[in-house]
């Protein structure tokens, strides 16, 4: 699995990682418990770390903390979750939740979740970064509409990761705020990958073109997690499955060669053409 250095400490990020958005999101019977330990042990064994959740994605946090205590995995994990509500007493009480649902004694990085009562939790979260209660501190949101306030927090200073929506179809992160995060120094995690799987739909009786055997890329989501990879201020992709297929799929687009800047225009207007 390739790295990439998380630019204010320069420790090393895998750049495939794990979203659990509904994928995990699951009362856990035979069935779905076996998928979902199959998807995490593939995810160790192919060098992925981080795994990213929210207290808005209903019981993944329960179940990752569950299942990762099960496998005793917590010491290969990068954990990554989010405040999500209003008020300094209310974040801190869930924070201490997530804590306790991952079964993890500190957090890898905790975010403020689609710039919800930010300043309020960006005060609480540098406290325990510097208490190391956790190790880095991050903000998100869901849509390119949020993307003028990041902009806006990430050139106020001390935020070592933001985690915003990138993909093939939607690029608009491209134009400024990829760019902004290269110069600031800000890692960066791509959400929605896949646009909810609309992506395969897109190209469901299409090839792939012949170039893609260059990078190492034999299946459509190999080539739209690489056109992700192929900039150069991206640090690491979270695709969300609870599939263990598409886990390996996923995982295989860490490796091997990755695009240019030029080689990912060309795998745009590719797309566009279909």
């Amino acid at each position: 699995m390739l790295t990439r250095p998380i630019p204010s400490s320069g420790e090393q990020v895998p750049v495939i990682g794990l979203g659990t958005y509904n994928s995990f999101d699951k009362r856990l019977n035979g069935a779905n418990r076996a998928d979902l330990t199959e998807v995490l042990r593939l995810f160790f064994e192919g060098g992925g770390t981080l795994i990213d959740s929210s207290p808005m994605y209903g019981r993944a946090e329960e179940v990752v903390g569950e299942l990762l205590a099960e496998m005793k995995a917590h010491d290969q994990s990068f954990i990554a979750t989010k405040v999500w509500t209003r008020g300094q007493s209310a974040g801190i009480a869930q924070m201490n939740d997530s804590l306790a649902k991952l079964r993890a004694p500190k957090i890898g990085l905790m975010q403020v979740h689609n710039l919800t009562d930010t300043d309020t939790h960006l005060e609480t979260l540098r406290e325990w970064k510097a208490e190391g209660r956790i190790r880095y501190v991050g903000i998100t949101h869901y849509g390119i509409s949020g993307f003028n306030e990041l902009m806006r927090y990430l050139k106020q200073g001390g935020i070592d990761f933001v985690q915003f929506p990138y993909s093939i179809e939607v690029r608009d992160a491209e134009e400024r705020l990829l760019p902004l995060c290269a110069d600031l120094s800000v890692a960066t995690l791509a959400n929605r990958p896949f646009e909810q799987a609309g992506l395969f739909r897109n190209v469901r009786r299409a090839p792939l073109p012949g170039f893609a055997a260059d990078f190492g890329i034999s299946s459509w989501g190999q080539y739209f997690l690489k056109y992700i990879l192929a900039h150069p201020a991206m640090t690491c992709v979270i695709p969300a499955t609870s599939v263990p297929d598409h886990m390996a799929d996923n995982l295989a687009a860490g490796k091997g060669p990755m695009p240019t800047l030029a080689d990912q225009a060309r795998m745009a207007a590719y797309l566009d053409g279909l």
